[in-house]
């Protein structure tokens, strides 16, 4: 049995979860969110708490048991308190600001880049230097700081680009560390 699968999920107050056709639909303060569910898997609502079962013990029943459970507590997690992740830009007049319903980042190329945010996506940039990623979703959350970190990846020499807060670059010498 899935150690992850077998615990209940539980729902706290002001949050809604409701199992309809095969879909799991979590409502709560900061908005909505919805799923859909494997038949190998069942997932019931039990007065405050949310328990998924597999059906038969094949290895996909078994994979999904302990997804399906982490997926519904993601989503209750993410509609009462919601997501976020800081982003810090290093480097010599790199910076970010936002301009409407986009992130303008200028990361040293010849032209700034200009990175539209999806829907359900709240970005703040803190300074210049500071970007903070916050929503409902998680796994959104996480795909976008993502694609913006990759407009420029750090790099081992000085540590210029874009990392995440709890992130650390391991530093390289350069060409005149080697010589002694």
């Amino acid at each position: 049995m899935s150690r992850i699968g077998k615990m209940p999920v539980t729902v706290p107050q002001g949050v809604k979860v409701a199992v309809t056709d095969g879909t799991i639909h979590v409502e709560g303060p900061k908005g909505k969110l919805s799923w859909a569910t494997r038949p190998e898997v069942d997932v019931q609502v039990l007065d405050g708490h949310v328990s998924v079962s597999r059906k038969d013990d094949s290895p996909e029943s078994r994979g999904f048991h302990g997804l399906y459970r982490q997926l519904v507590q993601n989503m209750v997690k993410g509609v009462s308190e919601g997501y976020s992740k800081t982003l810090l830009i290093n480097g010599v007049g790199y910076r970010a600001e936002l301009s409407g319903k986009a992130l303008v980042l200028n990361l040293g190329y010849s032209n700034i880049i200009e990175y539209v945010i999806p829907e359900g996506i709240t970005i703040a940039v803190d300074g210049p230097n500071k970007v903070v990623v916050s929503g409902i979703d998680k796994q959104k959350v996480g795909q976008v700081s993502a694609e913006i970190r990759s407009l420029r990846t750090p790099e081992p020499f000085k540590g210029k680009g874009i990392k995440y807060d709890t992130e650390t670059i391991r530093r390289k010498a350069g060409k005149s560390g080697a010589k002694k």
